[in-house]
């Protein structure tokens, strides 16, 4: 596959969690993808799924920006922005009906036209301090609003 045709796959990656179109994901994911963060590992096509729709009901208009796509071999990095408001329940947070906006870098491996492994990347400070999960003073020169 050529890499624009990899970052192709990414992008209606992206488009399918924006839509809330799950079933698209059956088409550009492996049944056997890992997906790698700071702090779990998420493994199968179904349970990232699952994820996704957990997120979509806790922020209904969630909506994940592209903000930069560079592709190399086998691999896509893209860095994102994501948006939505807390309405729902979040792995035992109650909704805040807060509007959040954070940042994210991922990398993708794709493999014969499919996505068979991702590691991300989340600002979660940022995240958990616009809930009002903690408060971040930062340092005596940072702006931290």
């Amino acid at each position: 596959m050529s890499l624009e045709e990899n970052k192709a796959i990414i992008r209606k990656v992206i488009e399918a969690v924006n839509k809330q179109n799950l079933a698209l994901l059956d088409e550009l994911i492996a049944p056997d993808f890992v997906y790698h963060t700071h702090t779990q590992q998420i493994q199968g096509l179904e349970v990232i799924k699952q994820v996704i729709e957990e997120e979509s009901k806790s922020f209904p208009d969630l909506h994940v920006t592209i903000e930069d796509i560079i592709a190399e071999g086998d691999k896509v990095c893209v860095r994102l922005t994501e948006t939505g408001t807390h309405t729902g329940e979040f792995r035992g947070l109650a909704p805040t009906g807060k509007k959040i906006k954070y940042t994210a870098v991922a990398i993708w491996r794709i493999v014969s036209g499919k996505v068979v492994e991702g590691r991300g990347v989340y600002d979660m400070l940022d995240y958990y301090k616009q809930l009002g999960v903690i408060e971040y003073k930062g340092f005596p020169d940072e702006d931290v609003s």
